[in-house]
């Protein structure tokens, strides 16, 4: 059961940071893009505060920086 929320979160994780990035240099500026990007930030960190809960606060951040390392 947390094996399949464990994974769902972490390519949760993965779908974020590629939005945020390619928000960076899409065509939205200024403000939109700002609050585009703080969006996509928020998300990341509900799902490692949520993966913190299952699997503690280290191996959750060891998930997040394999996955920003991976992109």
């Amino acid at each position: 059961m947390y094996e399949s929320e464990i994974a769902r979160l972490r390519k949760r994780l993965e779908d974020e940071y590629e939005a945020a990035r390619r928000g960076l240099t899409g065509l939205a500026a200024g403000a939109a893009q700002h609050r585009f990007i703080t969006a996509r930030i928020r998300n990341m960190e509900r799902c490692h505060k949520r993966l913190a809960q299952l699997v503690g606060e280290e191996r959750a951040t060891a998930i997040a920086l394999e996955v920003w390392r991976a992109r």
